[in-house]
């Protein structure tokens, strides 16, 4: 039998704001900071239904402590089910973690939105990077805000909506269908201005898809080199893992680490996860596997 040797990602520069990240030898870690009361693995900063802007921005500090690169701050649950908040909702949540975590932190911040006028807040605050779960029907009004701030955006595939999209989700080429919807949204991008460097793509795991979809997406995650563009992969703590090894959301690490060196292996640049000191581990044992040196891979390989 013959040696597998995972491909070589391709190596890109992202930009968002004044940050730079050189993706590609090594796998960058986006921390997951929910400042909502009913994220569905029950991380959100809210303690006895209070929240506490510093004790968000603790929590921020001990995940860059652990190793994380991004920070990715939602303040609106998209769990499957989950009803929408408004716009004030949102920023009542966000805004004033938001301006510490601007002050106190040097890495990218990231805003996990869809609505351009939180978009639009969390930008002018200091944000650097909009985590765009529509991002298959991206909103115009917010790729022009990004555009303008420079901002980097993440463009991830959904069906439906929250509330509607695990309600028997079809579909008869899963990745050519999700390929592409991405290449539409990418373009869209183009269009308006954003430059392709400040772009990466998210297949949407758990987004409008079935236990086997989450699985096929993961075993072909490297279709998506054909995009271009960067991908991040989100799947920490989710349902499909949950309903494989029967845990609940507490105890889904193992599973969540198995899927983030497949992902690795598949071309993933940035794996979006809870725990972040665990999942750096796991990112630098993959890094260094397909780190070897030409000399020692398979000729077929090179």
């Amino acid at each position: 039998m013959e040696p597998f040797f995972p491909p070589l990602r391709k190596s890109y520069y992202f930009r968002a704001g004044q940050h730079t990240l050189h993706l590609g030898q090594t796998t960058r870690l986006m921390g997951i900071l929910n400042l909502t009361p009913d994220s569905f693995s029950q991380d959100g900063c809210f303690k006895d239904g209070i929240h506490d802007p510093q004790r968000n921005l603790d929590q921020a500090l001990r995940l860059i402590e652990e190793g994380a690169d991004i920070l990715d701050v939602g303040a609106e649950s998209t769990r499957p089910g989950a009803r929408p908040v408004s716009v004030k909702e949102e920023l009542h949540r966000l805004v004033p973690t938001l301006k510490l975590l601007s002050r106190k932190t040097k890495i990218p911040i990231s805003v996990d939105t869809y609505k351009p006028k939180v978009a639009q807040k969390a930008l002018e605050l200091g944000a650097s990077i909009i985590n765009n779960i529509m991002g298959t029907t991206p909103d115009r009004t917010l790729l022009k805000m990004v555009r303008d701030h420079q901002a980097g955006i993440i463009l991830m595939h959904i069906r439906g909506k929250p509330q509607t999209m695990q309600r028997a989700p079809r579909y008869r080429n899963l990745m050519e269908e999700i390929i592409r919807e991405l290449q539409k949204s990418l373009e869209i991008c183009l269009e308006i201005g954003i430059k392709s460097d400040r772009i990466v793509i998210d297949p949407g795991i758990g987004f409008g898809k079935t236990l086997q979809h989450n699985l096929e997406i993961l075993r072909q995650l490297g279709e998506l080199r054909r995009l271009d563009r960067p991908v991040l992969l989100g799947t920490s703590r989710k349902s499909f893992i949950g309903k494989i090894l029967n845990r609940d959301f507490k105890d889904r690490l193992c599973g969540t680490v198995a899927t983030i060196v497949v992902g690795i292996f598949n071309g993933a640049h940035f794996v979006r996860v809870h725990d972040v000191a665990c999942s750096r581990d796991a990112a630098r044992m993959a890094d260094a596997i397909l780190q070897l040196p030409n000399s020692n891979r398979a000729p077929h390989s090179l």
